[in-house]
């Protein structure tokens, strides 16, 4: 008798029909010559540090850092009983070997091997590694399995994560909370992830507006920019300091003659995208539809284990192998009806069969898993949420998009020239749709996409300014990170470094896997180091107050994509584990002789170090919270700060002010701070980079300076519900 253990209940159910197990029982199903059993996620971690010694249970620095020579496991209480079953399972006498059918990836490997060595078993193990939940998958998989000792080098690497991050975190988190006086989370990737956003955020607040002026030509049948052709730069040469000149410029052409002086028409490719892997699926259904990396993640995982109708999706790759070749034909075939039009539309070669592209079928550029695509299985599209289809729709059309020729058009740029001034005009004239095809009326529009097409133009030709206009613009910060670009950063870690051997070095690694980026996301959501605004992901004070305290060590993103790097290479056994361990054991050492003797400056707010672990406030923090120098418009009291809202400190005899924190993030208006509140009661007006902000009688209003975004408007007295 075979013991099959898979991760999920769901996918024990699928294996366990595939092998025609019928007979369920406590736990796991039987049939065939098989029993079919799961785990829930993981059923065996590592322990706490005062589960190692009593003395841990209370914090002091004179017992860090802690270092075991190996960290014991022990089983998860909450699923005990699961556990239980499939220890029983392992060492009875009627099963005479297992499979290991865990998730074919790092943590997939360590949730086996885990509860394998807690159960003391000894019987051999084979590997199921499969990159689909179709029957067909899985009847090929156990058809091919393969030894466990083919994976010990993925097992010792989730084995050297697992301990790196309890090293680093337990010891980090402990000796920076006790240092600060303030419950702080620090681990060896949610900290640099921390710090990129931390970096955008500084950028922001030290970014200053600058205002200058663009002058628009129009010349009846198109329309140019003015510009400085003496500029060095050209991304500024059409600004205008000064409106003055620009006023002037626009009426020295207005109503001239003008004379094109060049003409350049280029033709350009745009080559089809690349298939998908987590991280770029990610990113584009952020953009495209607003998801986070964690609800994208989430429906790809449905996608592939309940509907069958996606290929494993936490993949790092975005190739296919070349014996996937003969396949793709019957998967177009499958894909729903809807999208049989655009599959009749790939290119095939002389002998009917797909054409063979690097961009797609690379052998040595598949790791674990292919890149995400569509399965054999007919999708059940009908059946499927809302978001569900999205998502499968993006998977679509990718699929079919990456097998569609490149889309071809003309760049054309025209310099037409008026009483001495040069007016530059773009257009854009599509040849061939090629794979632009597959996605029209699809997603956003791209912008230089819908550049118009320049009329018929050659140098001499000539026109008459028609008309002149002069606009105000204004520079603009660099954008807060969204889903997508945090994902990207993290993804890219490494890349910016000014050493060329270690860039290249660092090529393929970065923060996290796929698998967790979305976890680590979430993780600095939940602690408070991190807030969302709307599409945007942005570090809070305490985020920033974090890495203010935290050496460039753990905080740099490079540290930590080596070290994930050094994982990769350990999984390929190119790498020895003790020596990426006495890596480990050093930086923890390090954090803690850090947090003991070093005095960094600013560090946390007052009111944020002085609260208890349990979240309770001392008098001396509670005064803290008055702004010093305002006043309730309303009565004329202090105002206070609390943890979600500034209101007037005289609300027990009756006065309802009140500022919530995030009353303006629902529209496109900024989260409220002590800096900007001060501002707005004492000024009534405030004007930033993204509008101005208007305090008028019991209304707040923000006013944003982009067109696209509506004005919002929110009542300043409070009142309960009834």
């Amino acid at each position: 008798m075979k013991l099959v253990v898979a991760e999920k209940p769901s996918v024990a159910r699928d294996i366990a029909r595939v092998l025609k197990c019928g007979e369920r029982k406590d736990g796991y199903i039987q049939g065939g010559g098989y029993m079919v059993s799961w785990a829930l996620g993981h059923l065996v971690t590592l322990v706490e540090p005062d589960e190692l010694d009593e003395r841990y249970k209370k914090w002091r620095m004179e017992d860090l850092p802690i270092e075991p020579e190996t960290i014991p496991t022990k089983v998860i209480s909450k699923t005990k009983s699961q556990y239980s079953v499939l220890k029983k399972l392992m060492n009875s006498s009627e099963v005479d070997s297992l499979i290991c059918a865990t998730d074919a990836g790092r943590e997939g490997e360590l949730i086996f091997r885990l509860i394998y060595e807690q159960t003391k078993c000894k019987k051999p193990v084979e590997r199921l590694w499969i990159s689909s939940m179709t029957d067909e998958a899985i009847r090929e998989g156990f058809a091919t399995l393969k030894p466990s000792a083919e994976y010990d080098g993925l097992y010792r690497s989730a084995q050297c994560r697992a301990n790196a991050d309890w090293l680093v975190g337990m010891n980090a988190s402990r000796a920076f909370t006790l240092r600060y006086n303030v419950l702080l989370s620090m681990g060896r990737v949610q900290t640099p992830t921390l710090a990129i956003l931390v970096k955008r955020s500084k950028e922001i607040s030290d970014f200053v507006p600058m205002e200058y002026h663009t002058l628009t030509a129009d010349f009846g049948d198109y329309q140019g920019q003015w510009f400085d052709p003496a500029a060095k730069d050209e991304k500024v040469a059409n600004r205008i300091p000064d409106k003055d000149r620009a006023d002037a410029l626009a009426k020295k052409v207005r109503g001239k003659p003008a004379r094109v002086v060049s003409v350049v028409s280029e033709q350009k490719r745009d080559l089809p995208p690349q298939l998908f892997d987590l991280t770029s699926l990610q990113r584009e259904a952020n953009r495209q539809l607003g998801f986070t990396a964690d609800k994208t993640l989430k429906l790809a995982q449905s996608l592939y284990e309940r509907w069958k109708a996606l290929t494993y999706p936490r993949t790092d790759s975005r190739y296919l192998p070349m014996d996937m070749l003969k396949r793709l034909p019957k998967t177009f075939q499958q894909l729903p009806p809807d999208y049989q039009p655009l599959v009749q539309g790939i290119p095939r070669n002389e002998n009917g069969g797909l054409r063979v592209s690097r961009r797609i079928f690379d052998n040595d550029k598949v790791s674990d898993h292919h890149a995400i695509l569509p399965t054999l299985n007919r999708a059940p599209v009908e059946k499927m949420s809302a978001d569900e289809r999205a998502l499968f729709d993006m998977v679509a059309r990718r699929a079919i998009a990456a097998f569609y020729p490149a889309c071809e058009y003309d760049q054309t740029k025209v310099v037409t020239e008026a009483e001495g001034e040069h007016f530059r005009s773009t257009g854009r004239t599509e040849r061939v749709a090629g794979w632009k095809e597959v996605y029209r009326g699809v997603g956003k529009p791209d912008k230089k996409e819908a550049e118009p097409p320049l009329p018929p133009l050659s140098e001499g030709d000539e026109r008459k300014v028609e008309k002149a206009a002069v606009k105000k613009e204004t520079t603009k910060p660099p954008a807060p990170h969204t889903d997508a670009s945090l994902l990207s950063a993290m993804e890219n870690a490494g890349r910016d470094l000014d050493d060329e051997a270690l860039r290249e070095q660092m090529k393929g690694s970065g923060l996290g896997t796929p698998a967790t980026r979305a976890a680590i996301i979430e993780r600095l959501l939940q602690v408070g180091y991190a807030s969302r605004k709307g599409k945007t992901i942005q570090a809070t004070e305490k985020g920033i107050a974090l890495i203010g305290i935290c050496p460039q060590e753990l905080a740099s993103p490079e540290t930590t994509g080596k070290w994930e790097l050094a994982l990769n290479e350990i999984a390929a056994n190119k790498r020895d584990t003790e020596r990426f361990m006495q890596g480990i054991r050093r930086l923890s050492e390090f954090l803690v002789d850090y947090a003991k003797s070093t005095t960094v400056e600013g560090g946390f707010p007052e009111e944020t170090r002085s609260r208890s672990k349990r979240g309770g406030k001392t008098a001396a923090a509670r005064k803290q919270d008055l702004l010093e120098g305002v006043v309730c418009p309303l009565c004329g009291k202090p105002v206070q700060e609390s943890e979600k809202a500034f209101g007037c400190s005289g609300w027990k005899e009756g006065c309802a002010f009140t500022l919530w924190k995030n009353c303006l993030t629902r529209g496109s208006g900024p989260l409220l701070n002590k800096k900007l509140v001060t501002l707005l009661l004492q000024q009534k007006s405030v004007r930033g980079s993204t509008g101005t902000l208007v305090l008028d009688q019991n209304t707040l209003r923000f006013e944003p300076s982009e067109a696209d975004h509506a004005a919002v408007s929110v009542p300043i007295v409070y009142q309960k519900k009834s």
